[in-house]
């Protein structure tokens, strides 16, 4: 039996417990303890440490770049005029609410990648890192636990909403992956579900009892790192700060501001999160891989998207988070500039992401496309650079390797450079 155990590779042991502890706990992944943090060290450089939480947005299926941040004319331009903003650039008239906050944000223009396909491209750009067989590799999350600890003494540091929690910890403990949340408006939904804290104590205990023989025989790491998982479970559970995932907790108005839709209730519930000490969190939205019928398909997601973003924008800044939550607008690769009047492409050589908050520059754009969109002409930004420069932001002490279970130092953003450019 022993040898059969160690013969399982190192993601089917973690899977098989986590399945234990969600088969008797009724969670999907609630992180527990913390690995040391990082010792600080001094950082010159605008944006440094400013961004005490991120929230990463991450349109599924590739934004148009073309139809969205960067317009175009000529042969490129797509079926939406490009508007006039509150900054000194265009986006295009899908976009009627971002361009009313747009003093506020940074877009990058001039995001370059070499993977067009959906699945390795969204892990690419969760990671910074190409798949491979043999590793799994952190997203910022997982990131930010390793260099700086845990965010809350009872909530998680990492969540993830509209999606399950893969592409998460990575090579890094099971403790680090975000909890995943699948319904905002349910927020953790099988709490009680379970029969109350009294007999999920009694469950948690038989249950750690069970598998203890088991951690000790294997003798894996990334078993052993489960050792907190009860403690930290019953503590979540027990925690006054439970209730940030409550969205009941919310006016009515202020969840209709933010679109009653999956995407909409998911940035409220991100800024709640934040707000109570979550340090990373991401909402996934799906419907941006516009192969055909671009126009009739933009004009459904876009506005959800277009709604949610600017709420977001504005409800952070009321209340004074702006400062410190950098908000990120991501998405896999952009779509080719040839235009039939029916769809587009995929595209990675050239597409655009944004940053607001968190000591990005307000109102600015970075990079540049050429005229049709196709090739980045100017300042051009890997994923791997993106994802440094989200770090550095974050006061993550990029340049101090961490070891994969192989002994291969290994880093935020693949060794790339921050672009300092980005922040004010």
């Amino acid at each position: 039996m022993k040898q059969r155990l160690n013969a399982l590779d190192t993601p089917t042991r973690r899977a098989f417990v986590e399945r234990c502890a969600a088969t008797s706990f009724g969670l999907s992944i609630v992180p527990t303890a913390q690995l040391a943090a990082a010792e600080s060290a001094e950082h010159n450089g605008a944006g440094y440490g400013k961004a005490k939480s991120v929230i990463w947005l991450m349109l599924s299926g590739g934004l148009s770049h073309i139809d969205s941040l960067d317009p175009k004319q000529g042969k490129s331009k797509g079926p939406a005029k490009a508007i006039n903003t509150s900054a000194d650039f265009q986006v295009t008239e899908f976009f009627p609410k971002f361009a009313t906050v747009a003093d506020r944000v940074c877009v990058i223009r001039s995001m370059e990648a070499k993977i067009g396909v959906h699945k390795p491209a969204k892990y690419f750009m969760r990671t910074a890192y190409e798949p491979r067989g043999t590793i799994f590799h952190p997203n910022l999350g997982a990131w930010g636990s390793h260099y700086l600890g845990r965010s809350s003494k009872t909530l998680p540091s990492n969540v993830c909403i509209n999606r399950r929690s893969d592409q998460g910890n990575g090579f890094f403990p099971s403790s680090y992956a975000p909890l995943a949340i699948g319904d905002p408006s349910r927020g953790i939904n099988d709490v009680e579900s379970i029969g109350g804290k009294s007999r999920a104590e009694k469950r948690l205990a038989l249950l750690n009892g069970l598998d203890a023989d088991f951690r000790r025989k294997t003798n894996d790491k990334v078993v052993n790192a489960y050792n907190g998982f009860y403690d930290d479970a019953l503590a979540l559970m027990k925690s006054k700060e439970l209730k940030a995932f409550d969205l009941s907790h919310e006016s009515s108005e202020q969840r209709a501001a933010y679109g009653n839709n999956s995407f909409g209730q998911g940035c409220l519930l991100a800024r709640r999160l934040v707000e109570s000490g979550v340090r990373f969190v991401e909402v996934n939205h799906d419907g941006w891989d516009h192969h055909k019928a671009l126009a009739d398909e933009m004009e459904d997601v876009a506005p959800v998207f277009d709604q949610a973003f600017a709420t977001l924008i504005t409800d952070l800044e009321r209340r004074g988070m702006l400062d410190s939550t950098l908000v990120v607008v991501a998405t896999e690769f952009g779509r080719k500039p040839d235009f039939s009047g029916d769809g587009r492409s995929h595209h990675p050589v050239c597409f655009s992401t944004v940053l607001a908050g968190g000591g990005a520059k307000p109102g600015f754009v970075y990079g540049k496309s050429d005229d049709r969109g196709y090739y980045v002409d100017e300042n051009a930004v890997s994923v791997g650079a993106f994802h440094a420069s989200i770090a550095f932001a974050a006061g993550m002490e990029i340049e101090k390797p961490a070891l994969s279970p192989s002994g291969r130092p290994m880093t935020v953003g693949d060794g790339e450079k921050p672009v300092l450019e980005l922040f004010s």
